[in-house]
Order: C-alpha cells, then structure tokens, then sequence
C-alpha cells in the first residue's frame, strides 16, 4: 500500500472463469503490488456452484482481501460490508508492521494488553477514515449477470453514498468484463461520485466469455497507470518549486 492510499479491486460475478489468464494467479501478483482483492460472488437462489465458489475464496485469498457469497437480493449491504472490512483488514495489516518494526518482529498484536489493543483499532479506525480510497470496480457482464445487473448498480451507488460520509477521499473506476469489442473494457474512469452509474448500466449489454483472470490484470494495470500520473504530477510540482524559489 502506498502511504495514505488504500488501493482496493471489488469484482463481482456469478461464475468462473472460462477464458484468459488464471485469476487466482492474477489476483496474487495484484497483492504483489500492494492492491487489495475482494470478491462478491452473487449466486441464485435455488442454485449453489461449487466450483465458482471455490474460485471467489481463491481469487480472495491469493489478492489478500475479502469474499462473500450472496443472493443477489443481500448485494447492496454486502457490497458495503465486504469494502470496508477490507479496509479495515489491510490497514491494520499496515499497523501490525509498523508495530513489529517498533516492539521487535515477533511480537503480534494478540500479544499486547487489551488497552495497547484499544488504542491500536482506534488508529485502524481513524485511518479508516482519512486513508485516500481507490476502489476499482470489476463486474462480470456474461450472459448469466444480465438479470443481476441492475441490483449491481443499485448496490454500488448505495457504496458511492456510505463511502463519501467518510473525512477521506473516494475514487472509483469501473471496468466490465467481457467488453463490447474486447476482453475487458474500462467504462467509468477514476471519479469521487457514482452517481453516472444509472446511465451507464443502461448501456451495458451482456454475453459472451467471463475473461476474470483479464479483468484483474487489467485493474492492476489501472493502478498502475494513476501510479505513475501522479508521481509525474509530483516530480512536476517539485521542478516548479524549485524553479521559483
């Protein structure tokens, strides 16, 4: 994790990858580079896939973030939940390496007196609160999602709302996958606010292959390249103080 950014993945499908790169693999080299993975897989009620479950855990694991199963009537909370545990599950990884580095790298935080413990969570949740949020959207659009995808939408806008009450700042991206004419298609770029969504998704057309392992690569990429706009931004600010003084 960058200092004061918190870069996370939300994909969202309903079943398993059928084309392109493992998504297990992909999700591991996104953790690599300091991006948080977390997987909503949306099952239908009378039906549980076995096989695109164990891919949701996977993808979740390797991407050091968080799963959950939902019908999709639960999505709207679940989205909200799964976002923020998330944040909380990886800023407290980052405290519990600050605090190695300070008390010795074998002391854990289960170890410490339950006021130390107190006092840790209270900065997990004020950095909950301040940390700069990037939340990179992957929704599956095969065929299967199309009677999901306006509860999909609903449930983000509703994430947009819960996420802006925070001190912090928020931006959100969405790509969707398949793409019209390629694997994966970026169709909202880095904005504070969801509110475009509605539009959007009106839009969207599904069928086609459900490219997951893509769809993550392609999100790393995306990080990747805000990356480097705003180290250019901040090599750029540095030569122009320079300059003037």
């Amino acid at each position: 994790m960058n200092k004061g950014h918190l870069n996370q993945v939300l994909l969202i499908t309903d079943g398993c990858s059928n084309h392109g790169e493992d998504p297990i693999a992909m999700a591991a080299f996104a953790k690599e580079q300091g991006i948080t993975v977390n997987v909503i897989g949306i099952m239908e009620e009378n039906a549980i896939d076995q096989e695109a479950m164990k891919e949701v855990e996977g993808i979740a694991m390797a991407g050091g973030g968080v799963h959950q199963v939902v019908y999709a009537s639960q999505l709207s909370q679940t989205v909200q939940m799964v976002t923020k545990k998330a944040m909380t599950q990886t800023l407290q990884g980052v405290v519990n390496q600050e605090l190695k580095q300070i008390l010795g790298k074998n002391v854990e935080m289960e170890e410490l007196s339950p006021e130390k413990r107190g006092e840790v969570m209270e900065v997990v949740d004020e950095l909950g609160e301040t940390v700069h949020l990037q939340v990179l959207v992957l929704v599956d659009t095969s065929a299967s999602m199309a009677p999901k995808l306006p509860t999909v939408k609903e449930a983000l806008i509703d994430l947009s709302i819960s996420l802006n009450s925070r001190a912090g700042q928020n931006e959100f991206a969405m790509c969707i996958f398949p793409g019209k004419s390629q694997e994966v298609e970026l169709v909202l770029n880095w904005t504070p606010k969801l509110e475009s969504l509605s539009a959007l998704f009106a839009k969207l057309s599904t069928g086609g292959i459900t490219p997951t392992g893509p769809a993550i690569r392609e999100a790393t990429q995306q990080f990747e390249r805000i990356r480097s706009r705003r180290s250019m931004l901040a090599d750029d600010e540095r030569r122009f103080n320079e300059f003037g003084m």
